[in-house]
């Protein structure tokens, strides 16, 4: 269990979402926006409301979709993305018009409520070999400081997500735990800074991936229902999500800020693309992690309330699948605002239905499909894989839930797939002359085959305009203009 513990440790992956308040049922979520068809953001933010969301992360700072959150009194935290974090840290300058302009502006009288700004996204992977080392820490100064002069830094937090990664136990227990040694001097550094400035610290733990990346993790471990424990002093811990996060807590208290406040950034559970990722882990996992939030009784060395940034809002089919097949389904909505399970939030045994996205609309109810005269093995095998490079093919990954599908109805999926990624396009269900449009639905009870949501022209338009005013900006930002 040792190398187990140390393994989850050491190698639990996140990636973030929401503030859920335990007690004050403050929930909130993470606004990821890699897809093919995003939903207006008009539309996300009356969802939000519907379903009692306060809280609110992005990965970036739009201002066409941050504008939509003004008036709501949605807490917002922004995101500064890892490729602008040399730029931020060369000149604070830079990080002044960087708050002018992408935070500053919209606030005022009825305008957007931000909380925080995410300086930078788990900058210190292991897998980026120390790319911003140098520059994150002198960033999320510059940014702070600029907050200050803007007179706004009391309100306003510059904040620092972090990956699981970033600390680690020797040990099977929580009671061992310390900061990366290859990081520990910067990390002590980040942390006092945190302190000093009234700041929390920012983790993302998926205890999903700790199932994920070790094929000898206890899977019971993963959730909140005990049946495996790991004994710690006079400490027993029954699942990874309190024993990691004590393990961090004890690093801080290492580190010489045993009461550093701490956000969970990112915590969630897919759906698809996995064998263990599916809706009835989600809902065991929810049940849960809410039965924990609305107990108020925190860790056991950290009691108290536990803040957490749910993971996340939507299905993003654009999404890297490089960490694994997995990492399009973790929203606890489809990618066009359907509720996937009921969830009870409340920590009390209510289950509900969550509110659906209101105005959505969709494209014609008709299928690419494999036409049933086409017979050449290697042809299909072909444009499968074709239709596959150009789409998202995860639910036909062994154990998701397309898996099971016979291979004519793989090759389906998959035109299907690619048609309805191209808005229907009459070229794009062709694939060699092998596939056909039909209008009856071939989804099967396990396996849904979508008809993608509608972008009408006039949101198209207006998330063009936000892309290129997010564009514009960061030009500025750069002095090339």
């Amino acid at each position: 269990m040792a190398a187990t513990w140390a393994m989850a440790s050491a190698l639990i992956l996140v990636a973030a979402a929401v503030n859920v308040v335990a007690g004050t049922n403050e929930l909130g979520v993470n606004w990821g926006t890699m897809t093919s068809h995003p939903i207006h953001p008009k539309i996300v933010v009356q969802l939000l409301k519907d379903n009692g969301f306060k809280k609110v992360k992005l990965f970036d700072s739009d201002p066409w979709m941050v504008g939509f959150l003004a008036g709501t009194g949605i807490k917002v935290m922004l995101g500064i993305p890892n490729d602008q974090l040399g730029f931020l840290s060369e000149d604070y300058e830079n990080a002044k018009d960087w708050v002018q302009e992408n935070c500053t502006a919209h606030l005022g009288n009825g305008g957007v409520n931000i909380k925080y700004i995410a300086v930078g996204n788990e900058p210190f992977l292991t897998s980026y070999k120390g790319r911003f080392t140098k520059t994150v820490f002198p960033a999320m100064k510059n940014i702070q400081q600029a907050l200050n002069e803007a007179g706004v830094g009391k309100k306003i937090k510059a904040v620092m997500p972090h990956n699981a990664d970033v600390y680690e136990s020797k040990s099977d227990k929580p009671s061992d735990g310390v900061f990366r040694s290859d990081i520990r001097d910067l990390m002590h550094q980040i942390v006092r800074y945190l302190n000093d400035n009234n700041s929390p610290f920012v983790v993302n733990i998926y205890p999903f991936l700790s199932l994920y990346l070790n094929s000898k993790f206890p899977s019971d471990f993963a959730f909140f229902d005990g049946g495996h424990a790991v004994q710690d002093k006079n400490v027993q811990y029954n699942n990874v999500f309190e024993a990691n996060f004590d393990t961090l807590v004890y690093a801080l208290k290492n580190a010489g800020t045993p009461d550093l406040p701490i956000l969970v950034g990112e915590i969630g559970w897919p759906t698809d693309g996995h064998k263990d990722a599916n809706k009835a882990n989600a809902k065991k996992f929810y049940d849960g992690l809410f039965r924990v939030l609305a107990s108020d009784k925190g860790t056991p060395v950290r009691p108290g309330e536990i803040q957490v940034y749910l993971f996340g809002l939507f299905d993003e089919d654009t999404k890297s699948i490089e960490p694994g097949n997995f990492e399009r389904h973790w929203g606890i909505f489809d990618f066009d605002g359907k509720p996937k399970i009921e969830m009870d939030m409340s920590g009390n045994g209510a289950h509900k239905e969550l509110v659906a996205a209101k105005g959505v609309k969709y494209l014609p109810k008709q299928w690419c499909v494999l036409a049933s005269y086409a017979t050449d093995q290697d042809l299909i095998n072909d444009q499968l894989g074709w239709a596959c490079s150009k789409s998202d093919c995860t639910a036909l990954q062994d154990g998701a839930s397309c898996s099971s599908l016979e291979p004519k109805g793989k090759a389906s999926y998959a035109f299907n797939s690619y048609y309805q990624v191209n808005d229907q396009a009459e070229d794009a269900c062709d694939f060699k002359g092998l596939g056909t449009v039909v209008k009856r639905n071939p989804s099967t009870k396990s396996c849904k085959f979508n008809t993608q949501i509608e972008v009408d022209a006039a949101t198209r338009l207006s998330f063009v305009y936000g892309v290129i005013a997010s564009f514009i900006s960061l030009v500025t930002l750069f002095n090339l203009l």
